[in-house]
């Protein structure tokens, strides 16, 4: 066979098209759903296409786009004749997602606990120092951020891609959630994480799982005790 025939053939071996770079609209859609994370954009706001465009840097087009992607996943609502609002999140919504994702990072940090290393330990505390910094300055932003990573790394520490690729899914949620009540749960939550990292330090799985049940749970019962995010 030819040269020019080994590449024909491996031209057509290809199935599907190449990968393309992301189409703006994603980077939109991201984008927004970051300020709705936020809340620079708040449950129940009304969501005006040439604004968000303008303040983008955008057309209109990829923001309308974006906004049909944000209603399918629940982030927005559009309404007949109204537009589109940053839907409003039920208590039973937070409390239903919440409670997944005790059962996931119960799971995360009884396999931390097993395979850390003293990098990750060192990693772990350093994300502590992090967190603990933004609670004296009352950086809620920095704080949300801090909580999200030290979860996401104990997580990755007990490298399951399964059990990864669903806490994933709830990432982004769990942190709208959050952050109306990041600000209450204080310092009473980093003193949580450090006791964590000390029972993954010392490779206790049973206390570390009980400790991070907890944990969240605790994250759980004071979002429904302020009757969800705000609505």
């Amino acid at each position: 066979m030819t040269a020019a025939a080994d590449k024909s053939a491996g031209i057509r071996a290809v199935r599907g098209p190449v990968a393309r770079p992301a189409p703006l609209r994603q980077a939109v859609f991201d984008a927004l759903v970051e300020l709705i994370i936020s809340r620079s954009l708040k449950p129940g706001e009304h969501l005006g296409e040439g604004e968000l465009a303008e303040m983008l840097g955008v057309s209109r087009q990829p923001v309308r786009e974006a906004f049909q992607q944000l209603h399918s996943e629940g982030w927005v609502d559009l309404r007949p004749g109204q537009g589109a609002f940053v839907h409003s999140p039920t208590e039973k919504e937070a409390d239903d997602l919440l409670a997944v994702r005790t059962l996931l990072e119960a799971e995360s940090a009884r396999r931390a606990a097993a395979q850390r290393t003293d990098e990750d330990i060192a990693h772990l505390w350093q994300l502590w120092d992090t967190g603990k910094k933004a609670l004296a300055v009352q950086d809620l932003e920095q704080m949300v951020g801090a909580n999200a990573a030290l979860h996401a790394y104990v997580m990755d520490i007990g490298d399951n891609t399964v059990l990864t690729e669903l806490s994933r899914l709830v990432d982004r949620r769990v942190r709208w959630y959050f952050t109306p009540v990041a600000a209450s749960r204080g310092s009473s939550s980093w003193d949580e994480h450090a006791e964590l990292i000390r029972a993954i330090a010392d490779g206790d799985q049973d206390r570390a799982a009980s400790i991070m049940r907890d944990h969240t749970e605790r994250t759980r019962r004071v979002t429904h005790d302020a009757q969800g995010p705000e609505e």
